[in-house]
């Protein structure tokens, strides 16, 4: 499937995949949900608490989400210096 400007985030995940599933050469995966998460939340928390210097209420506005979570969230990340 062809990466199209309007969506580059969904072209790089499905590029990851087909490499991860490559790479795997028959061998069983697991957790992959958890994986793909950690790997996409991450950084995206610590671009939005960059663009917002570090301002959580406009975090998680940005972000949709509760203060809290997003409080559990960097903390889970080792992000709430």
């Amino acid at each position: 499937m062809k990466e199209t400007c309007a969506n580059p985030l969904n072209g790089c995940v499905r590029k990851a995949l087909d490499k991860y599933f490559s790479d795997l050469d028959g061998h069983s995966a697991g957790e992959l949900y958890q994986l793909m998460l950690g790997e996409v939340e991450r950084p995206l928390l610590e671009k939005v608490i960059e663009h917002t210097r570090g301002n959580q209420t406009q975090a998680s506005q940005l972000l949709g989400i509760n203060r809290g979570t997003l409080r559990k969230k960097l903390k889970q990340y080792g992000l709430d210096n």
